[in-house]
């Protein structure tokens, strides 16, 4: 693996412009055995033209067989070893939404969610509920109090919120309440194994918990948002740039607050876009000359396979490709089009397996793939590699690194 010291030494600026379009759990597995992926199901000409003009491969987010969650995916993406720079859900929610987090202040990721009347989970998203709707809870919510620590909820996005532990002697090393299943109870917070002699880690934990029991009591006589389910505690810890990583003006162009997040985090511009894929091609064309490395996030096939729905997953692939034109049109230098990680409808969840991935530059190597599909890419000439390979390659065919040695 790279250092990332390496990189950074070896960084030049230029005039140079990347673009790196994550389509958020692009990779599927097949219906049936001998069936296809809902990447090769979809209609892609665009796609598939385009990767005939690229060189291809299948990229691991973290580690074969490891799944991994938006955040540690996006970090890898981005040249950021996840391993390392470990950062909980609740903290890229929070920058996400442009909060303003102190250091060491504890956040964590909310879903709003449905229980039975035996306390067993039966909607850990409460059937998706409005943006609108969840200002409303948080309303609610914000009648919480806690002693001797400071606490915020804020709305993020449909069923997603955030709250904020503010104090001293606060700790973040704290497991999560979601089982992240239906049909079963929510559990109670408690430290992580490591942390469990820890004072100040059970304090916390003791605030949490007193934080849902409150929130219980609250939103008891709702009628399907019973409940809420807490996971991704961290402490807030500032990372270095890409400016001083890679000398990079980047910028993100995402609609949803969490990768909004995870760019604020690495010192990316968040920019201000639409709703739709086409907004966020049009901000893009609008920012081209500010900054040197794009960031453009596509949600709908994560949200889809989620979701179970393999057809609307197809529908969603077929959307970024019928926009595809528009993005080419653009002509960055260096445009690379993959995704965080794999999240197959069959599943409803992420999963460990690799993801397609495609780089196009004046000075990559076409090689024999067809088309943009899991089968296919997986005879490219990357072959499969990390993804913590993509910033070094992708500045390489910008030509914003250096021969390395004499």
């Amino acid at each position: 693996m790279i250092h990332s010291n390496v990189l950074t030494d070896l960084a030049v600026t230029s005039p140079s412009k990347i673009v790196l379009l994550v389509i958020d759990g692009l990779g599927g597995v097949p219906l049936s055995s001998n069936g296809p992926t809902e990447l090769e199901t979809a209609k892609t000409p665009h796609l598939d033209a385009f990767a005939q003009r690229s060189i291809c491969g299948m990229m691991d987010p973290l580690a074969p067989g490891i799944t991994p969650g938006s955040g540690p995916a996006h970090l890898a993406l981005f040249g950021y070893d996840p391993f390392k720079y470990s950062v909980g859900r609740g903290v890229l929610a929070a920058l996400g939404i442009g909060f303003e987090l102190q250091h060491s202040d504890v956040a964590v990721r909310i879903n709003f969610a449905s229980i039975d009347e035996k306390g067993i989970i039966s909607d850990r998203r409460a059937g998706r509920i409005s943006t609108s709707t969840n200002n409303e809870l948080c309303q609610l919510l914000q009648n919480v109090e806690l002693q001797k620590v400071q606490f915020f909820i804020r709305p993020v996005k449909e069923h997603r919120a955030v709250a904020i532990f503010r104090g001293e002697g606060l700790s973040g090393k704290l497991l999560d309440s979601d089982p992240q299943r239906v049909g079963l109870p929510p559990k109670k917070v408690v430290p992580i194994a490591e942390e469990e002699r820890n004072p100040e880690t059970q304090r916390t934990a003791t605030v949490v918990n007193e934080f849902i029991e409150q929130a219980e009591g609250i939103l008891r006589d709702q009628e399907s948002v019973n409940f809420i389910l807490l996971r991704g505690f961290d402490q807030y810890k500032p990372l270095p740039s890409m400016q001083e990583r890679y000398k990079l003006e980047a910028a993100a162009i995402a609609v949803y607050p969490m990768y909004r997040g995870v760019a604020r985090l690495v010192g990316m511009d968040v920019l201000n876009t639409g709703e739709t894929f086409n907004d966020e091609l049009i901000t893009l064309r609008q920012n081209l000359e500010e900054h040197s490395f794009f960031f453009v996030h596509f949600k709908k096939t994560d949200a889809a396979g989620e979701d179970g729905d393999f057809q609307r997953k197809v529908q969603a692939i077929e959307e970024v490709d019928r926009n595809l034109p528009d993005l080419i049109e653009v002509e960055p230098d260096v445009l690379i089009i993959t995704g965080d990680h794999s999240t197959p409808a069959l599943l409803k969840a992420h999963s460990w397996h690799p993801v397609p991935f495609m780089l196009h530059s004046k000075y990559c190597r076409p090689d024999s793939v067809m088309q943009f599909s899991e089968r296919e890419c997986a005879h490219g000439s990357l072959g499969r590699f990390p993804a913590l390979h993509v910033m070094p390659l992708a500045m390489a065919n910008a030509l914003k690194l250096q021969k390395y040695g004499a």
